[in-house]
């Protein structure tokens, strides 16, 4: 009897696929540890909090850094994931390739439908890329659950040792500009409690 194993796809596998048209145009996918991942559908909290996320962060930085929306970044020959929000060191504009994990400040996900997935698969694969800071708009409690200093752990798997749990109606800091105060009240939707 022979074994079935699924196909894993490299990321230039993945990026002919897509030169070829082989996705659906009105659909969004992510190359996730070898596997062609379908993105979930943006509900309209999750929009309307990303839309009032990137216009506050772009405002901040004012070209401090380069602030990403739902593009691809690098994580290893095989993950290519596509965050919500990424701010990155500035550089050529990223023309070839996206940003690698070495580039990025920090990875933000805005969450409803995809909370488990982005506490546990996307917080895993972020940490073990060693991105210093993961940051989960969370719209379902509602709260911005910040994530920091990743490890990995004694009997494998990967995680972040500083969680911080902050509420909507408070400001933080954003990594790397410890000059740069987000007020959280700008970024989530008013209707959240409708």
């Amino acid at each position: 009897m022979t074994a079935v194993t699924a196909k894993r796809f490299s990321i230039a596998e993945y990026d002919r696929l897509a030169e070829l048209g082989f996705f659906e145009s009105d659909n969004r996918f992510e190359l996730i540890r070898g596997e062609i991942i379908k993105m979930a559908a943006k509900g309209r909290l999750h929009s309307i909090c990303n839309t009032l996320l990137v216009e506050e962060l772009i405002i901040l930085l004012a070209r401090r850094a380069r602030v990403r929306v739902q593009e691809p970044i690098i994580l290893s020959d095989d993950t290519e994931p596509e965050p919500d929000l990424v701010i990155a060191r500035r550089s050529d504009n990223y023309l070839s390739p996206h940003p690698l994990a070495a580039d990025i400040l920090l990875v933000i996900e805005v969450s409803d439908s995809t909370l488990k997935y982005d506490r546990i698969t996307k917080l895993s694969l972020y940490a073990e890329s060693g991105i210093a800071d993961y940051w989960i708009f969370n719209l379902v409690e509602p709260q911005l659950e910040m994530h920091s200093e990743p490890y990995q752990k004694q009997r494998g798997g990967f995680d972040y040792r500083v969680k911080r749990v902050v509420l909507p109606n408070e400001v933080v800091v954003i990594p790397g500009f410890p000059e740069l105060s987000l007020d959280l009240s700008a970024v989530f939707p008013a209707q959240m409690g409708e």
